[in-house]
């Protein structure tokens, strides 16, 4: 049987085993020929680019050296060091070639170095030898071709942040031991604010109120000042309560280092120029050109007898009760009988504030002993006691600094060669002037126009246990509680009530102040705001302690207790919490507010208020100031020649204005002057008002006293400081007139106390208070009642 036989396929199928392109109709196959191997030519855009040469060249630092400090000094207000420059240029030159001027490589080079140098939280001095200057190179080195920096690459890029810890490069780079992170940015105020704009943010921040803040005193940042960089950096160590005792020491020690650094840029201590406008504004007489602009150390009065000298020193009392005068060579005996102060009877001298001292030093030949230590550190010989004494001709406080010029934001015309470079130091933890400033400036102009009023309210002596004192808070709480029918009210950004909360020291065993007592004031105080619902919900309230309040007031029974303090505890405040919480629910309801909802701060003595960041600050502060000055203060004896006028020609210098030039605002209601008939004389009150801010201001701090008189926590003493000058000093003196005095840009604020007397007896229901415009800087008492 013969088998059947498939046909065989074509051989064109048998060779292309790619079926029919449609198989289901019967398309026919067509073969595909095999594709050639002969390689595809890249398009000319896909070539590899060439990669330039670059002729390395040897760069003296030199050479480089004039570019360098225009763009690190001129530019970013940066230090550079010698290691620092021949580092630049040996990476300059090797990276960029002969091209480095003309073709402007290395004016880039510097420009990505400077930005991030301070990106990196470093410091304003750019030292070659350490791995923060070696890993920015190392970055910047893998992002170059060519000479120059690949765009969008770089250090300073967007995908770089501000961090670069991201980078494998910089992994290594540590500044002071540390990561720099968020920590070291946070010394230049570039992380707390967030440099970058954040413009969707911006559009739902429309209350003022957003961009307060309140600083406690243990939470700010301690800055030292190093008087070899000559600039301040953060502590590495951490505050405590219990702190070694050398810490005591250090608290003067940079007292005085702030006061010095800051003295000897002022234009009456520079030398002499050859100008022959500025030699005669500086030198009074030529005799004494030299000796009138120039700080002896008293460890340089040895040997120089019967000669004339201008000290720098604080005011102590040695152990035999004679006044001295000490600084950090040594101390010496004062002899003022005959000084006279300046200006006349305008401020306070008292021991433990650092003072100017122009006189002539007498040695004791028959005394070589140098036995007592100094106050600010030394121990016997060069800074023990010098023998002999200096007889004062004049005494005066150091001339004060405006915050403008502490920091180098100022417009006035200044020599910019004795501006400090202070304004990238974050001193509160809000930010720096040079990293924040210009934003939150545009910030303040947006929601704080000048047309509308910006207040905050500010009242003292809130004596709780005082059926008076209640009253006269009603009614400033009605002051600023709106009208039902206004369509638009207008509230206060906060309301700050000061201690002391009780009239008696609590705690103290004393029948009716204990802590039962204690806490039913707060609870009347939290029924009275519970009546003013709409304004504690849209108002900041904050409050600050005295001496007569818990807990320090248990051991100190209302004497001067330690500063800082802490806030009144939780534990009698808990019903003001809850009554501004319910204020809360019954204006805002449950649904999306529109705005920021009121709320209440307890915060420490002294503290600060700063609003948009490092655009306006409060110094707060409860102590009873002028009384302790008229305890402890030096009095002069009377001139030869009283009730005539005397030249002044004593080389101490003022605070860049003349001895009586202070602002007072024009809304002031208690300014009166008055007239006799040969001269205009001023107001007593006023009178002290000028002499108590003169004295603090030019001190740079809020307690300049030993710590006898003023106990002081120890590492903690760095919230007492005002340097930078605040732009507002809110000083609750019960003891002294109220007051609102403007001096070198610093206003200064007394509200006195909350119950206006009026004679000899009190009005029920009169308040007093300060009103403070953010805004327009601009103060004014106000009584009501």
């Amino acid at each position: 049987m013969a088998t059947s036989r498939r046909p065989e396929k074509p051989s064109a199928i048998l060779e292309n085993p790619i079926p029919s392109s449609s198989p289901a109709f019967g398309t026919p196959v067509h073969p595909i020929p095999p594709r050639r191997t002969a390689p595809i030519r890249a398009p000319p855009a896909l070539k590899p680019a060439p990669k330039p040469t670059i002729l390395p060249i040897l760069l003296p630092p030199a050479t480089l050296r004039p570019l360098a400090f225009r763009t690190f000094t001129k530019k970013h207000n940066l230090t550079l060091t010698s290691s620092a420059l021949q580092s630049l240029a040996a990476f300059i030159g090797r990276h960029c070639g002969s091209g480095w001027r003309e073709e402007g490589l290395a004016e880039k080079v510097l420009e990505e170095v400077a930005k991030s140098w301070k990106k990196c939280g470093s410091q304003v001095i750019v030292e070659g030898d350490g791995d923060t200057l070696k890993g920015i190179l190392k970055a910047l080195e893998g992002s170059m071709m060519g000479g120059r920096i690949t765009p969008g690459s770089g250090p300073n890029s967007r995908q770089a942040s501000f961090n670069f810890g991201a980078d494998a490069s910089m992994q290594d780079v540590s500044v002071g031991g540390s990561r720099p992170g968020l920590e070291s940015h946070t010394s230049f105020g570039m992380s707390s604010l967030e440099v970058e704009d954040r413009d969707e943010e911006e559009d739902l921040l429309r209350d003022p109120r957003e961009w307060l803040k309140v600083i406690d005193a243990f939470d700010q940042p301690k800055m030292v000042y190093n008087i070899s960089q000559k600039h301040f950096e953060k502590s590495a160590s951490k505050p405590s309560l219990f702190p070694d005792p050398s810490h005591k020491t250090e608290l003067f020690r940079q007292r005085y280092h702030v006061v010095h650094q800051r003295i000897l840029r002022n234009e009456t201590f520079q030398t002499p120029t050859f100008s022959a406008a500025r030699s005669a504004k500086l030198n009074r007489t030529a005799s004494a050109a030299t000796q009138a602009t120039t700080i002896t150390p008293i460890a340089n009065l040895l040997g120089r007898s019967g000669t004339t000298h201008l000290l720098l020193g604080m005011l102590t009392v040695s152990p035999t009760a004679a006044l001295s005068l000490s600084d950090l060579t040594g101390t010496i005996a004062l002899d003022l009988q005959h000084a006279r102060p300046i200006p006349e009877d305008g401020s306070y001298f008292a021991p433990g504030m650092i003072v100017l001292v122009e006189g002539s030093y007498e040695e004791d030949y028959g005394n070589h002993a140098a036995g007592s230590a100094s106050a600010l550190g030394g121990t016997g010989g060069i800074g023990g006691t010098i023998g002999g004494k200096f007889i004062g001709f004049s005494v005066g406080h150091p001339p004060c600094e405006r915050r403008t010029t502490s920091l180098g934001t100022g417009s006035d015309g200044a020599d910019k060669s004795l501006t400090p470079a202070f304004g990238w130091t974050d001193f509160l933890g809000v930010g720096s002037e040079r990293a924040t400033g210009t934003r939150m400036s545009r910030l303040a102009s947006k929601l704080l126009p000048p047309t509308s009023a910006h207040n905050v309210v500010i009242a003292s002596d809130l004596h709780l246990d005082t059926p008076s004192t209640l009253s006269a808070l009603k009614t400033l709480l009605r002051t600023y509680s709106p009208d039902p029918t206004d369509l638009h009210p207008v509230y206060p950004l906060a309301i700050i009530l000061m201690g002391n909360f009780s009239s008696r020291a609590t705690l103290t065993g004393v029948p009716g102040a204990g802590s039962i007592e204690y806490k039913e004031h707060f609870d009347a105080l939290a029924s009275v705001l519970a009546d003013f619902s709409q304004l504690i919900a849209h108002t900041t309230l904050i409050f600050v302690p005295g001496d007569n309040d818990a807990w320090p007031s248990a051991f100190s029974a209302g004497a001067a207790s330690p500063l800082p303090r802490k806030p009144v505890p939780a534990l009698f405040t808990n019903r003001i919490r809850r009554a501004v919480a319910e204020a809360n629910r019954e204006v805002w309801g449950t649904g999306k507010t529109k705005g920021k909802e009121g709320e209440v701060i307890w915060t420490s003595n002294p503290s600060r208020l700063s609003w948009f960041g490092v655009h306006g600050e409060l110094a707060i502060l409860r102590d009873d100031m002028l009384g302790r000055l008229h305890r402890t203060s030096i009095r002069f004896g009377q001139s030869e020649q009283d009730g005539e006028d005397m030249p002044d020609t004593s080389a101490i210098p003022q605070a860049g204005e003349s001895q009586d030039a202070m602002d007072i605002d024009l809304r002031l209601p208690d300014v009166n002057t008055i007239r006799t008939a040969s001269s205009l004389t001023i107001d007593p009150d006023l009178h002290t008002a000028r002499a108590l801010t003169r004295t603090l201001l030019s001190q740079s701090h809020l307690s300049p006293f030993p710590l006898s008189v003023r106990p002081l926590h120890w590492d903690f003493a760095h919230s007492m400081n005002l340097y930078p000058l605040p732009t507002a000093l809110l000083l609750a003196d019960s003891e002294a007139p109220p007051f609102v005095v403007k001096y070198c840009g610093c206003t200064v604020m007394n509200p006195g106390s909350i119950e206006e007397k009026i004679g000899s007896g009190k009005r029920e229901g009169r308040a007093r208070w300060v009103e403070w415009d953010v805004g327009k800087g601009v103060g004014v008492v106000r009584t009501e009642g």
